[in-house]
């Protein structure tokens, strides 16, 4: 860290909060190859992306102080929310907390720019190559988009196309119906960040009485993620992350919560008409619909099926690595050690009962 040479000062007590700190600050262009800007684009593509990071340190930093005679749990959900991803930052960055509290507020602010240029300029790399690369991925391979789609101009995409219509249309609406597809595409039919879009189902296909049925499993979402974090040569072949992948960079060994929303949000982008990535774009409503990914996958009311969607991503972009969830063979060594073992624990158990 570049912003270690710093000489430490005391804690400067007049910090003041800003808006909240999950939501994008003003957009600045990535430089550099400062060890924190690229700790602050892994960050935002895996755990948290539209984040205004000055704003989140110095909140961070200041409730720390107030946290020595309080509990977290005393916050508003939102306020214990910002404070995870705080903490997230903190301990995935070794000696980041001794630096921001021994400096000054300037010292908090210089590193939480840091992060967010890292943050998005990788979100504007990932934009700007998925805008392409998603044409491969709507049809079937060896068969062409018609109309044809224009790789540069995205005017033509979105539900001005019959294809990426299709892959957008809210859950629960029929695209073959032709009053709600000239309503989509007016705009008469104004679809919300929430109105989760059909492309992020398996086959993408959707069932109103299981919406957990297929959620966030299609193919279109496993080539994006392939193409970001294992390479975009990894999408046609066998998932296996190369040297200088971003997932082998990072020592990325699994799937998380938030680089599956990332990616989701991503796509879902790269098939719209918006040319502009913009957190206050009405039409795309990007952020609204990222949180609202996340905020599922975050659910504690939802964590045995996203426990079980994590590990089935895992097996799929990391498959040397999740080989420790993966069942036993029957009558392998493997399987008569552990079967061995449970008896032992068993009868030590019996024995103290």
């Amino acid at each position: 860290m570049t912003s270690d040479e710093n000489n430490p000062s005391p804690k400067d007590s007049s910090r003041k909060r800003s808006a909240s700190a999950l939501h994008t600050g003003p957009r600045k262009k990535a430089t550099s190859s400062n060890p924190i800007v690229l700790h602050g684009r892994h960050f935002g593509r895996t755990v948290f992306a539209l984040c205004n990071f000055p704003a989140l340190l110095t909140a961070g930093i200041l409730r720390l102080e107030k946290l020595q005679d309080s509990s977290i749990e005393d916050y508003p959900a939102d306020i214990r929310r910002e404070h995870g991803v705080f903490m997230n930052v903190i301990d995935s960055y070794p000696g980041l907390l001794d630096h921001l509290t021994r400096g000054e507020e300037e010292d908090i602010i210089h590193v939480g720019e840091l992060l967010g240029k890292g943050a998005s300029g990788a979100r504007g790399d990932d934009t700007k190559t998925l805008k392409s690369a998603v044409l491969k991925w709507l049809v079937p391979r060896g068969q062409a988009v018609i109309p044809p789609l224009s790789r540069n101009i995205k005017s033509d995409r979105g539900f001005n196309h019959e294809v990426t219509g299709a892959l957008l249309c809210p859950a629960g609406l029929d695209w073959s119906d032709a009053e709600t597809k000239q309503s989509l595409k007016s705009g008469e039919t104004a679809v919300c960040g929430d109105q989760w879009p059909m492309f992020l189902y398996a086959g993408y296909r959707y069932d109103p009485e299981d919406p957990w049925k297929g959620l966030l499993r299609s193919e279109i979402l496993i080539f994006g993620f392939k193409h970001v974090f294992t390479s975009p040569s990894s999408v046609d072949k066998e998932p296996k992350a190369t040297r200088s992948s971003n997932a082998s960079l990072h020592g990325m060994k699994s799937v998380t919560p938030g680089s599956l929303a990332y990616i989701a949000t991503q796509v879902r982008f790269s098939l719209s008409s918006s040319s502009v990535f913009s957190r206050t774009d009405t039409v795309t409503n990007s952020e609204n619909f990222y949180h609202s990914i996340l905020d599922l996958l975050e659910d504690p009311d939802e964590s045995e099926e996203v426990a079980d969607l994590m590990t089935w991503w895992t097996r799929r972009i990391f498959p040397n690595s999740s080989s420790s969830q993966r069942p036993i063979s029957k009558n392998s060594a493997l399987s008569k050690i552990r079967e061995k073992c449970a008896a032992l624990r068993e009868l030590a158990a019996a024995d103290v009962n």
